[in-house]
C-alpha cells in the first residue's frame, strides 16, 4: 500500500548521462510479501525481518526498509538515483538484503502483486496511522496484501507535477499491462493478470486520477475526500499517479510488484521517459488531452484482466488497440527523453526479454500449471532473489526453500547528490490525438496509505 515516499528533499535533478541538460531524478519503492519457506503461505513477520535487515546502504540519499500496512509485507525504497545502472544496483541490494533477512527467520521474500496461496489474514503493523486506517476502512483492509512497484521522478514543482500527471493518465493502463504479476487470489486462479487492481477497487476511489487544471484544484479535491471521511488524511490517495505529498516528485503506482529488479528498472525508465515527454510538452505550451475518465477506467480494467494478451481502449483515440502496439507507442513517446539519458538501448533490451519470458503473470501461471501453486511461490522467490529478467526459463528446483541463503551484495558507495539541480526538459515525440474528450471525470480517489 505504500506508506513512505522515495527520495528526499533533494529528489530533483541528477545530470543527464551525456552531460547535457539535467535529467529528472528517479527512485523506486518495492513492496514484497513474506511467505513461510515450508508452506508458502504469508507470515506476519515484518518486524523481525526488518530488524534482521538493518540499515539501508543508501540511507543518506533516501534508501530505506519499511513496514507496510499488514505484517506480512515489507518495503525496500531506493535512494535518489542518477541513472538506471545505479538504480538497478540499489534495487538488487534491497532485494538481497531483505531476502537474506527473511531466510534467517524461515521465510521467503516474494515479489507478487497478491498472495499466491491462502492463509490466515495477518494483523496490521503497529503505529497510530495504521490503526487509523484500520478503523476507517474496517474489513476492507483486513486482508489487503496487495503489493506494487512505485516510481518517483523529480519535477520542477507542484504545478508541474499536477500537469505531468495529466499527461500520464492515458499511459497508466499500458504501464500496468507491462507489469501484471498477480494472477492468483489466495489459492485460486483469479482469471485476472493483475488481481491487485481488483483488490484496490475495494476502496472509496482508485485507478486513473481525474484531470486537474491546477495544483489548487487537485488539493481541493483531495481535501474534500478527507472531509467526507473517504481518506484518513491528504497523504492517503489510491490514484495510480499523483504529485508526491512529501517530495518534489511525481509518483506513479500503476505497476504490480515487479517480479524481478530488471522489470522494476524497465518500469522506472519508461515512467521517467514519459515524464520527460510531458515536461517537453509543457515547456512548449501543450496541455495534456482530457482523456475520457470512463475510457481510462476501461483500459485499466482490460490491462488488469488480460495484461499484454489483448486490446486496450485507447482513451485518447477512443479505439481499441492491441496492447503491444500501445507499448510501441509509449516507447515512441518516451524515446527522445530516453535517448537523452542514454536509456533507450536498455529499454529495448528489457522489452525484448519481457517478450520472450512473458509477463510476471504469464510466468506464475506456467509454474502453477507445471507444479501447482506452491511451485509458483518457489519460482517467485527465486526470481525475487536473482533480480534478473534475462535468462528466465521455468527451470525446476527442489523445495520452497531450495538453495543456500543469498548474502547481500557489497555495492559501491552511494554517489554524492548534487544539490540544487533542476530537472531538464526535452523535446518529445508527439502523440497525435483526435479532438479532446470532454472532461467527465468524477473524483475517483485515493491510494497510498
Amino acid at each position: 500500500m505504500g506508506v513512505h515516499g522515495t527520495g528526499g528533499p533533494g529528489a530533483g535533478g541528477p545530470r543527464a548521462a551525456g552531460g547535457g541538460a539535467a535529467a529528472p531524478s528517479v527512485g523506486v519503492e518495492e513492496e514484497f510479501l513474506l511467505v513461510d519457506a515450508v508452506s508458502g503461505e504469508c507470515v506476519p513477520d515484518a518486524e523481525g525481518v526488518l530488524a534482521a535487515a538493518g540499515a539501508h546502504r543508501w540511507a543518506a540519499t533516501g534508501g530505506s526498509f519499511q513496514a507496510e500496512l499488514l505484517t506480512s509485507q515489507v518495503e525496500a525504497a531506493t535512494g535518489v538515483c542518477r541513472d538506471l545502472a545505479g538504480l538497478g544496483e540499489q534495487l538488487r541490494f534491497g532485494r538481497a538484503r531483505l531476502a537474506a533477512a527473511a531466510r534467517s527467520r524461515g521465510a521467503l521474500l516474494v515479489a507478487s502483486g497478491t498472495p499466491v496461496l491462502d492463509g490466515r489474514p495477518p494483523p496490521p503493523a503497529s503505529g497510530d496511522r495504521f490503526a487509523a486506517i484500520m478503523a476507517a476502512f474496517g474489513d476492507v483492509v483486513e486482508d489487503y496484501q496487495a503489493c506494487g512497484c512505485h516510481v518517483h521522478v523529480g519535477v520542477p514543482g507542484r504545478e508541474a507535477a499536477v500537469a505531468v500527471v495529466n499527461h500520464l493518465r492515458p499511459w497508466l493502463p499500458v504501464l500496468l499491462a507491462l507489469s501484471v504479476n498477480s494472477p492468483f487470489d489466495r489459492g485460486r486462479a483469479s482469471g485476472h493478470a493483475a488481481r491487485r487492481i481488483v483488490e484496490m477497487a475495494r476502496f472509496p476511489g482508485a485507478g486513473v486520477p481525474p484531470w486537474s487544471a491546477t495544483a489548487a484544484e487537485w488539493d481541493a479535491r483531495v481535501a474534500a475526500l478527507v472531509e467526507a471521511g473517504a481518506l484518513v488524511d491528504a497523504s492517503m490517495t489510491f490514484w495510480l499517479a499523483r504529485p508526491s505529498p512529501r517530495w518534489p516528485t511525481v509518483e506513479v503506482r500503476a505497476a504490480d510488484a515487479a517480479a524481478t529488479a530488471d522489470e522494476a528498472v524497465l518500469q522506472a525508465a519508461l515512467v521517467r521517459g514519459l515524464v520527460g515527454a510531458a515536461l517537453a510538452d509543457l515547456a512548449a505550451g501543450r496541455e495534456a488531452p482530457r482523456a475520457d475518465g470512463q475510457l481510462c477506467a476501461a483500459a485499466l480494467w482490460s490491462a488488469a484482466r488480460h495484461g499484454l494478451d489483448g486490446a486496450l481502449a485507447d482513451p485518447v483515440t477512443r479505439r481499441p488497440v492491441p496492447a503491444w502496439r500501445l507499448v510501441d507507442d509509449l516507447v515512441a513517446r518516451a524515446a527522445p527523453a530516453l535517448e537523452d539519458t542514454g536509456d533507450l538501448a536498455t529499454v529495448f533490451t528489457l522489452l525484448e526479454a519481457l517478450r520472450r519470458a512473458g509477463t510476471g503473470a504469464d510466468r506464475q501461471r506456467r509454474a502453477a500449471r507445471a507444479g501447482g501453486p506452491r511451485a509458483a511461490v518457489e519460482m517467485l522467490a527465486r526470481q525475487t532473489r536473482s533480480g534478473r529478467l534475462t535468462g528466465l526459463g521455468g527451470r525446476p528446483s527442489g523445495g520452497l526453500s531450495g538453495g543456500a541463503p543469498d548474502a547481500p551484495p557489497e555495492p559501491s558507495p552511494p554517489p554524492d547528490e548534487t544539490q540544487g539541480e533542476k530537472t531538464g526538459v526535452w523535446d518529445a515525440r508527439e502523440r497525435v490525438p483526435e479532438p479532446d474528450a470532454p472532461m467527465t471525470d468524477a473524483p475517483l480517489t485515493t491510494e497510498d496509505t
